[in-house]
């Protein structure tokens, strides 16, 4: 019952917004320029399009084009805000309904095979039908469409530029990190899926097979969800050669940024990497409402020097852009690993035990609502770290920081666990914790454990999600680590206990990334 009302509440919520930006995009028509038209995908099957073109454009003069798939449950009107501005700079933009949603033919392939040759069947016709140059194609998409403009970049080298914007390059590790499954972030988009779309046999097993917790079917989710994985399909990717701009948010629930870093590290070809204060999609929303939005502005910026010959300097940046969750600006770095140059660590000393199968009241709060408070008002989840019980929570604090602490990138936890069961999930949680003893979220991540000997200890390392956070003077952080969340499946059997270590051979710490200035 609990799992249904999830999904009910979830896709509620998702075909609300969705409904709400099509009014709003509408208004992008101008007399001449839009044109909605009937697209054969792969198959045969028919995908809902439309077409922006430069006024005036002939079939005598080529411009460069953009394709823009639209998100996951999002209608065709999505983009044509941004397609009106695009068209207005000079660029043909072609944006389709992705298959299985809306109006457009087939299921839901979930970025499969088919997807990624309904992209290139899109190509085609763009460029048999519209005055588009087959030199200078680009692809662009806010998450489901971030994911297929990834992969379509690795079997389609017509492709030159992409901005991957709130997307995942590692599906597996967006959604089952720390092999854990992402509760709320799957029911969101079963849920979205179901009410805007018609799910295909395969995805329908997946998501039963992920929710129920079926571990006999875990080698099968794992290997669907590589197939759509841009990671998987990395050389490909780098052959091609394609400029990769790749966007997110530092509280994506859906598409953590680890995954994207790990993936933009990869990449051998032109690049950026940015991440900004927000959730999943949240980043880039005003922008899809025509209004300033620093991600599409870097967008346009991007397709303008690498499909168009501008030099507008963006290949000169320092290529990794961060924005921390606070009122500062930008800051440039020359790389991701750069983050990790200083680190400073506290110790997880001592022993502590506790019970599982209960909330301690430490939690990474509610998918798509907290990281959007935090964005906007700076007001992430908070617990009071002395109140929290111990007898469900393990607590550590670092030493009062006499000057402010800029965390930058991802903090990791190294410990020793051992528990009574052989199964259990354990959710290890920052803290910046004020002179009070309240916490506010750094940042968090889940860890599930099978088939381990009770009683015998074994090493735990913990990547958290990767953000940026300024923790004032006279703070402290504060490690707490609990076994239930509502954001994941937990799997502590009844009467778990859990003991973590600091064995002298093998010291557990959190190690946290702290920029030089």
């Amino acid at each position: 019952m609990r799992r249904s009302l999830v999904l009910a509440v979830s896709a509620a919520l998702v075909a609300g917004t969705a409904l709400g930006f099509a009014p709003a995009t509408q208004a992008a028509d101008t007399a001449g320029s839009l044109r909605f038209v009937d697209i054969a995908g792969e198959g045969g099957t028919v995908l809902k399009a439309n077409v922006v073109t430069p006024a005036g454009a002939d079939a005598a003069t080529r411009h460069p084009l953009i394709v823009l798939p639209t998100s996951w449950a999002m209608p065709q009107v999505e983009y044509l805000a941004q397609a009106k501005k695009l068209a207005d700079s000079g660029y043909v933009v072609v944006s389709y309904n992705s298959r299985g949603f809306w109006q457009s033919g087939g299921e839901i392939e979930t970025a499969g095979p088919k997807d990624i040759a309904d992209a290139s069947k899109v190509i085609d016709w763009a460029l048999a039908n519209t005055p588009s140059d087959p030199d200078h194609v680009g692809m662009a998409g806010v998450s489901y469409g971030a994911g297929i403009s990834l992969l379509a970049a690795a079997n389609d080298p017509r492709i030159k530029a992409v901005a991957a914007l709130s997307g995942w390059a590692d599906l597996i590790e967006s959604i089952y990190s720390g092999r854990t499954q992402h509760l709320q972030a799957a029911a969101l988009l079963g849920g979205a899926g179901y009410l805007t779309g018609r799910p295909g046999p395969e995805l329908q097993q997946i998501l039963g097979d992920f929710l129920s917790s079926d571990l006999t079917k875990e080698e099968d989710m794992i290997a669907w969800g590589r197939k759509r994985s841009a990671v998987e399909q990395l050389d490909r990717i780098n052959a091609n050669g394609a400029a990769i701009m790749l966007g997110n948010a530092w509280g994506d629930t859906i598409f953590p940024p680890n995954q994207y870093a790990s993936f933009y590290e990869k990449l051998t070809g032109p690049k950026r990497l940015e991440f900004r204060p927000g959730d999943h999609a949240t980043a880039e929303a005003t922008g899809l409402l025509g209004l300033p939005n620093d991600t599409w502005t870097s967008a346009h910026r991007w397709f303008d020097h690498y499909l168009k010959g501008v030099d507008n300097g963006i290949d000169r940046e320092r290529p990794v852009q961060l924005k921390p969750r606070s009122d500062a600006g930008y800051e440039g770095y020359p790389d991701w690993k750069s983050l990790d140059a200083n680190r400073r660590k506290f110790d997880l000393g001592g022993t502590q035990r506790i019970w599982a199968n209960v909330d301690s009241g430490a939690n990474g709060g509610v998918v798509m609502l907290s990281n959007l408070l935090d964005q906007f008002f700076q007001a992430p989840p908070v617990a009071s770290v002395p109140l929290l019980p111990r007898a469900f929570a393990g607590v550590w604090q670092s030493e009062r920081y006499d000057a402010p602490q800029r965390v930058r990138g991802t903090v990791k936890v190294h410990t020793t666990v051992s528990s009574t069961k052989e199964s259990g999930t354990l959710v290890a949680y920052l803290y910046d914790v004020g002179p009070l003893g309240l916490g506010k979220l750094v940042s968090n991540a889940p860890y599930t454990f099978h088939d381990r000997t009770p009683g015998q200890p074994f090493g735990v390392d913990l990547d958290l999600f990767s953000t940026a956070y300024d923790v004032p003077a006279g703070h402290r952080l504060a490690l707490v680590v609990d076994t239930v969340d509502p954001l994941y499946i937990e799997h502590n059997p009844t009467g778990a206990r859990l003991t973590f270590s600091s064995p002298a051979a093998d010291p557990s710490y959190v190690s946290v990334p702290l920029p030089a200035e």
